[in-house]
């Protein structure tokens, strides 16, 4: 039923039709022109039962009101709602200023609806079937809402200016000719980009684009398996926060919040790549159970991100890669069962202030998602993660994490300093584990000590030698600098002699790890 019937019709232009007739009396009063049948099957604008002339009006007419319509009845405020109704022909406003307040609910359009440089205050168009919207530098005052309308051959929304929100939830885009779903390249919006269980089949293009507070892909699902990118958003700017995340189906309560436990959810799903470069967001950027499937060639791309929160937190992507060279993040927040493998995984330049694991992450693991990510071997991915874990009071791992840079290091050294390099290893552990030095010359002294001590070797001079003591020998063998007034004194020969300069070398390369070692501490420090 139409709210306002009965209302004088007073002075109509000729050749309008019935339900024209009853479009320009609503329109007049401000009320709601409803043509629907109240049969849900009929109503279905996305249905194939027809609409006749008793529910149709010409996109003419409906132009003609909202740029040139009559005044509003006394005591009224002029606006176009539409219930219902089937609009036949293009509706053009292109360039055109639209004053009144425009709302269309299960309306039907049978050609596409043009709005480029028009200006509106606020435009509502919710579950219409549209063949296309264009709507390149549109300009609203106020909101633009087209939750689950259907559009058949794209969206163009390109240098559009949204005064405050613009709301595509549950809509339905397919692709256009050029293959893309929805073309927003430059959109401004002021406030929140709310597309929560979006269905976008072709490429989402959000180039440049500059939301004022939050975009909301909660549950959207982009399939794109025409070119490479379902999510093209490079030098994307959030005031606050990028949710793909999942979304709680059924209740409108859920919209904008993280769903409850036991409530059916719908999770973010993309088929086809992601890139966000260069993109600056104020708050974070939450994966949180975040599905994607790539093929060998797609990518998630992070590349020169800056955001103070990263919530790495979705499924591990079987094919395809993650790229986060050159981003800046505060707080990493990550599980380990959600990076993917070695050669899928790329971190040049990629920095953090502080791990935030979800769940367990062990040190093990930690180490190999750095390893994955370096094909080949460059320090900066390690001393990041040691410089991160000691800020965090975890010394210990941080060493490990040292330790390990010198392993992978020395893989990529010729033989000799690759035998070196093992030689510190083994003893000193490149000087990440002193203790160990002390064990070794314990060792090695106790060792020299009981070979000396089972014959006493006669002395070089009579008279002029010291007591001989073993312990005292084989000590001053080892400390290669000090001076204990043993060796020099006594008659070597067969075995002790090459043990005394076995002792010698051994106390020397002893000597030299424990020196490098202190050397790479102090330097760090």
């Amino acid at each position: 039923m139409t709210e306002g019937a009965g209302i004088p019709c007073g002075d109509l232009p000729d050749g309008l039709s019935a339900a024209e007739a009853g479009m320009w009396q609503a329109f007049r009063n401000g009320s709601v022109y409803d043509l629907s049948s109240g049969d849900t099957v009929v109503d279905d604008p996305h249905g194939g039962h027809p609409w006749g002339d008793e529910r149709t009006v010409r996109a003419r007419i409906v132009c003609w009101l909202l740029l040139d319509g009559p005044p509003a009845l006394a005591g009224r405020v002029s606006s176009l709602k539409l219930v219902g109704v089937r609009i036949s022909g293009t509706m053009d406003l292109a360039g055109g200023t639209v004053v009144p307040y425009v709302e269309m609910r299960g309306c039907r359009f049978d050609k596409e609806v043009r709005l480029p440089e028009a200006r509106f205050t606020t435009v509502r168009m919710v579950d219409c079937a549209v063949p296309r919207l264009e709507a390149a530098r549109v300009h609203t005052e106020g909101d633009l809402h087209l939750p689950r309308c259907r559009f058949h051959n794209g969206v163009r929304l390109t240098d559009a200016q949204i005064g405050t929100d613009l709301l595509l939830n549950q809509a339905i885009v397919y692709r256009d000719r050029s293959g893309r779903s929805i073309a927003a390249d430059g959109i401004t919006v002021g406030q929140d980009l709310q597309a929560e269980m979006l269905e976008s089949h072709g490429e989402l293009s959000l180039r440049a684009a500059t939301i004022g507070v939050s975009l909301s892909m909660r549950g959207a699902r982009l399939v794109n398996p025409y070119t490479r990118l379902a999510l093209n958003a490079p030098q994307l700017t959030v005031g606050r926060t990028l949710y793909l995340t999942p979304a709680g189906v059924g209740s409108p309560m859920l919209s904008g919040r993280t769903p409850a436990r036991g409530t059916r959810i719908q999770r973010f799903e993309c088929q086809g790549g992601v890139r966000l470069d260069d993109g600056r967001f104020g708050d974070a950027v939450d994966l949180e159970r975040a599905r994607f499937a790539f093929t060998d060639e797609q990518e998630l791309s992070l590349r020169r991100i800056q955001t103070p929160e990263l919530r790495f937190l979705g499924e591990r992507p079987e094919r395809g890669g993650v790229v986060l060279s050159g981003a800046r993040v505060v707080n990493l927040m990550d599980r380990a069962d959600a990076w993917p493998g070695p050669g899928r995984l790329h971190m040049g330049g990629f920095t953090y202030e502080n791990l935030v694991p979800r769940g367990p992450f062990p040190l093990e693991q930690r180490l190999e998602w750095v390893s994955a990510a370096t094909a080949e071997y460059t320090p900066e991915p390690y001393e990041l993660l040691a410089t991160v874990l000691r800020a965090g009071g975890e010394d210990e791992d941080a060493r490990e994490v040292l330790l390990a840079k010198q392993r992978r290091r020395r893989e990529t050294l010729p033989l000799a300093a690759k035998l070196w390099g093992y030689a510190q290893d083994w003893t000193v552990a490149y000087g990440y584990r002193p203790g160990r030095a002390a064990v070794w010359m314990a060792v090695l002294w106790a060792a020299g000590s009981l070979a000396f001590a089972r014959a006493q070797p006669p002395p070089l001079k009579g008279g002029e030698h010291p007591a001989w003591s073993p312990a005292l020998f084989t000590l001053d063998l080892l400390l290669p600098v000090i001076d204990l007034g043993q060796v020099g004194f006594w008659q070597l020969s067969g075995g002790r002699q090459w043990l005394a300069a076995a002792m010698i070398l051994l106390g020397w390369i002893l000597a030299t790890t424990v020196a490098a070692g202190a050397t790479r501490l102090l330097r760090r420090s």
